[in-house]
């Protein structure tokens, strides 16, 4: 692959490193061939935390006091499409909130989390649902990306 990704476990009951890795590099590589983006080379980091940590990051930078699931932190302006840069951006993703969504949605965490990484990697290649036209073309790439995946789309009713 030719994004490096850092991976950082801050805070939270995360599996080990190494496995998040693995499931970091497989959603982006997922991500990459499904966008035609195979040969860009870039970094990205991506920081697994807790609840507690995501609250005040949302505070700062979203005016929300409250914890989420996964914030993306582009390095540079980009448009779906545009061919990545050096450095794409961060990402970040909360123990908490994910193990919550997963088990109300009745989903494994693995799939969850993939779903978020392949979200947020989106995100910081310029991606967005702002607008339900942005929302549709995100919402396209997330479901093909993890179809590739062998992850069931997240926003079947019936999955």
């Amino acid at each position: 692959m030719t994004i490096e990704i850092d991976v950082a476990v801050e805070a939270g009951d995360w599996a080990g490193e190494e496995a998040l890795h693995a499931l970091a590099e497989r959603a982006v590589a997922a991500s990459l061939a499904r966008l035609g983006l195979e040969d860009a080379e870039s970094e990205l980091s991506v920081l697994f935390t807790d609840d507690a940590a995501m609250r005040k990051l949302n505070a700062q930078w979203r005016d929300k006091d409250k914890p989420t699931n996964v914030l993306s932190f582009p390095a540079f302006a980009l448009s779906p499409g545009d061919a990545p840069g050096p450095m794409l951006g961060d990402i970040v993703i909360a123990f908490e909130t994910v193990g919550r969504e997963a088990a109300l949605e009745g989903k494994p965490f693995d799939d969850h989390l993939s779903h978020l990484i392949v979200h947020g990697f989106l995100h910081v290649l310029g991606y967005d649902h702002e607008t339900n036209t942005d929302a549709e073309q995100m919402e396209t790439a997330e479901r093909a990306i993890l179809a590739d995946m062998g992850v069931p789309d997240p926003y079947s009713e019936t999955d």
